[in-house]
């Protein structure tokens, strides 16, 4: 017999989604132009903006963001590409969609991202690129990989899915990259319910992007409304492109949301600080900042203890408490599709996955319910 709590259910993660987001949707829908379309340009100038880069260029999802980006790095069918394991899927699936290898590298136990020497000992004559994540929002050290790899003429891009409102060296997360992919899934602080974004300092590589997103098209659908209702102009399609395109809905919700991600961000990192402080000498495995940067929180994580039970037993025991968590970060490598393929050991990544598992933590999470989490957590561990 299963046991319901006398009190809602605490979940793992809400989106801080309100009226002016519903009221911009609604705006959007109200003009006509629902597609891809001046909101999603304005949207693109903004995060840009944001970020202080040249060129933001709005996509489907960070998927497709990393796709574009593996394209527009030059990654191809025979290149290989490092990745970390500790990632979700999607990840290595970005590789593989070029015809590329990914080649799975370990990661700091601290923070749970590639390291120029985990990278290093990937690297083979193959290589082509590094995808390097900022897990859960945690800064990677961009720099120290960059500097190991470019001088071999490979290319990095920084999987910034979870990195909006996350610092390195003192700038927002992705800026430094040559090409960043980031994340506007509901997960995600920043969202757009599905949606992604490609930035880059390369005008000739962001005008490249923007026609594959949409096909290959040369003269984007807006372009072509924009001069004289399209009469007379004709797109031609020079390279074989895809359906990544963002609609202006979409847009329109994430322009409110980047307004509002300095006190998501604020907020996040009040409560991640709480966790520490109730939970003890629990909170020794509970992720934090790296010493070049801060993080946003977007995953507060934590490593069990030693003497814990399994991570299965304590999850379904907050279940019953009325906590929703979840497991840890996957680990690619031990799923169906990329079994047996790694070439290294991976021991950090094969811990972290095993023993760790998120927390809740969201902007209008109270400190009662933080509270009965820390409560329920400190019983299912005994």
């Amino acid at each position: 017999m299963s046991v319901i709590p006398a009190t809602p259910t605490i979940p793992v993660m809400l989106p801080w989604l309100g009226e002016e987001e519903a009221e911009a949707a609604a705006a959007a829908v109200r003009s006509g132009w629902v597609a891809q379309g001046p909101r999603v340009a304005e949207f693109e100038r903004a995060f840009a903006d944001h970020l202080g880069v040249e060129h933001a260029v709005a996509v489907s999802s960070c998927t497709t963001a990393l796709h574009l980006a593996l394209i527009g790095a030059g990654v191809g069918p025979g290149d290989e590409v490092v990745v970390p394991s500790l990632s979700f899927i999607a990840t290595a699936n970005a590789v593989t969609y070029v015809g590329a290898v990914p080649v799975f590298a370990d990661v700091d136990p601290a923070t749970g991202n590639l390291t120029a020497d985990t990278v290093a000992a990937a690297l083979t004559g193959r290589t082509k690129g590094v995808i390097a994540v900022d897990q859960g929002g945690v800064p990677v050290d961009l720099d120290a990989i960059r500097a190991l790899v470019e001088p071999r003429g490979i290319t990095v891009v920084e999987d910034a899915a979870c990195g909006a409102g996350s610092l390195y060296r003192g700038r927002p997360v992705g800026s430094t990259a040559r090409i960043a992919a980031y994340s506007f899934h509901p997960r995600k602080l920043l969202t757009t319910g599905e949606g992604g974004m490609v930035t880059c300092q390369d005008g000739d590589l962001a005008a490249r992007l923007r026609r594959l997103r949409e096909h290959g098209m040369s003269v984007s659908a807006a372009d072509r409304h924009a001069a004289a209702g399209g009469a007379g102009v004709v797109e031609t399609y020079d390279e074989i492109g895809f359906n990544h395109r963002m609609t202006d809905i979409q847009a329109a919700v994430g322009l409110v949301q980047l307004r509002k991600l300095p006190a998501m961000v604020a907020r996040r990192r009040e409560l991640a600080a709480r966790y520490r402080e109730l939970l003890g000498p629990l909170a020794d495995g509970l992720v934090a900042d790296p010493a070049h940067g801060t993080g946003n929180f977007q995953a507060c994580w934590l490593l069990l203890p030693d003497g814990a039970p399994d991570r299965t037993e304590v999850l379904t025991a907050l279940a019953a408490a009325g906590v929703s968590a979840r497991r840890g970060i996957m680990a690619a490598h031990l799923e169906a599709p990329y079994k047996g393929t790694a070439r290294l050991p991976l021991p950090a990544t094969e811990l972290i996955t095993r023993r760790s598992l998120i927390l809740p933590l969201y902007h209008s999470l109270t400190e009662d319910q933080q509270d009965r989490v820390v409560a329920a957590l400190r019983e299912a561990i005994g």
